[in-house]
């Protein structure tokens, strides 16, 4: 499974400019990290009130990682 499509997938329905979300992969020893990089108009988007929506991305990563025993972060960067 790759974690990259995934977010890519579920912030790009989300969004208003699809065009312009940006997943980089960093890759760890223990774990992997996915830095996601949306415009500032989208952000709120993405993280919703009170953090909602990226908790709801960051359980749906953690749920499918620890399936195949690894360790995803997702950061959004501003």
């Amino acid at each position: 499974m790759d974690f990259k499509e995934l977010v890519e997938y579920m912030v790009k329905c989300l969004v208003d400019n699809p065009e312009d979300v940006e997943i980089h992969e960093v890759e760890g020893e223990k774990s992997t990290i996915l830095e996601l990089k949306v415009r500032k108009e989208d952000i709120g988007k993405v993280i919703g009130k009170h953090g909602r929506i990226a908790r709801a991305i960051r359980t749906i990563l953690n749920a499918s990682a620890t399936k195949l025993g690894k360790k995803i972060v997702l950061e959004i960067l501003d």
